[in-house]
């Protein structure tokens, strides 16, 4: 039992000190300092980190005792005994902008801003047994746009559309087809695709008037004409009769499992995809059966993000709460009572957080 303790002891000192390293982490994702010492092919001092970067050399200082002990971030010595500090390429390649589909930095966002956003909510959900609206999360809504741009960007037109279907979905996006985008909060990956298939017509949904005026803008700003943003939701598609049948292809990126009524918008989507059309959902990797969960290298920070987001927001209005975890079995469970009887999950090389469950109608 002493053994057994010591080692509980040990795991304890460890999660306080990764949890202290995440929002330093988070601090230096945000301000950019990573993406500054990216820039420096030699060791710097604070003073020229400070410079470049344009932030408190004091505050910098402090930081990098966190970096430094952490091991992110390497420290040396100058002949006057100055320290400098180095970011390795090795570790660059996996916390700056630059890295695209590969950058976790990013994430160290996730856990800081939902403590911000929805602590209290949180606490008081474990007593009343409510949901948490949307209305609760905005600063969590812009960084959802920002991963997304980040997972997007490099990979959606390039590597992601031209797997589905043995690349024959890209063709015929080429000539143009009526695709629909559920859930697509800012719309970041709908705007990827209208702009790059400009014969196709597009439509997306999202709950949130705020992320949809934000999707607008883009699109104005970018003078993508080609897409259409609306205001519903997406459980109510069933009932829409001028959607019914009208869509080639169905797209929903992490956004199912945040649904308040998910087999009804599961339904939905059945309903609105013409007789032979394609529905990409792509959502977490993970197992349904909590246990089976227990070698997933994400799992503690999934089911947190869960927790203090994605169960929350599907428990409002006495919703389904699934939660992030609900897994591939309850995912093609749901798709088969849905309607879908042509069901793949790919593993994709190019997202490790997620599968894509690919249905045709």
């Amino acid at each position: 039992m002493k053994l057994k303790g010591r080692a509980f002891s040990e795991k304890m000192v460890e999660v306080l000190n990764y949890g202290a390293i995440n929002l330093a982490m988070a601090i230096g994702y945000r301000t950019g300092l990573y993406d500054v010492l990216d820039t420096f092919d030699t060791p710097q001092p604070i003073t020229a980190i400070a410079r470049e970067s344009g932030l408190n050399p004091r505050y910098l200082q402090e930081w990098m005792g966190v970096m430094v002990t952490a091991g992110i971030i390497e420290i040396s010595h100058s002949a006057d005994g100055e320290h400098r500090f180095f970011l390795p390429k090795e570790h660059a390649d996996y916390i700056t902008r630059r890295a695209g589909n590969s950058n976790l930095g990013v994430y160290t966002q996730e856990i800081p801003l939902l403590t911000l956003c929805a602590m209290e909510e949180v606490f008081q959900g474990f007593h009343t047994g409510q949901g948490i609206d949307y209305h609760h999360y905005p600063k969590f809504q812009s960084f959802m746009s920002e991963l997304a741009d980040a997972k997007h960007r490099k990979i959606l037109v390039d590597q992601f559309l031209p797997s589905v279907d043995e690349g024959k979905l890209v063709e015929r996006l080429k000539r143009g087809i009526h695709v629909c985008d559920v859930g697509c909060a800012e719309g970041v990956a709908v705007l990827l695709m209208a702009q790059a298939f400009p014969n196709s017509r597009f439509l997306a949904l999202d709950l949130s008037p705020e992320a949809i005026r934000m999707a607008r803008e883009g699109a104005h700003r970018r003078q993508v004409t080609n897409v259409e943003f609306l205001i519903l939701d997406a459980a109510t598609l069933e009932t829409h009769e001028r959607f019914s049948q009208r869509f080639d292809y169905v797209t929903a990126f992490d956004s199912i499992h945040d649904q308040t009524r998910p087999m009804e918008t599961l339904r939905g989507i059945h309903h609105i995809l013409a007789d032979g059309g394609l529905f990409s959902m792509v959502d977490i990797a993970a197992q349904t059966d909590m246990a089976e969960n227990l070698d997933h290298p994400m799992a503690p920070f999934l089911y947190t993000v869960s927790l203090m987001h994605c169960m929350p927001v599907g428990l409002v209005d006495g919703g389904a709460g699934l939660g992030m975890m609900w897994g591939r079995q309850k995912a093609l469970e749901m798709l088969k009572k849905a309607g879908f009887k042509d069901l793949e999950v790919v593993e994709m090389p190019f997202d490790a957080f997620n599968w894509h469950f690919l249905c045709r109608k």
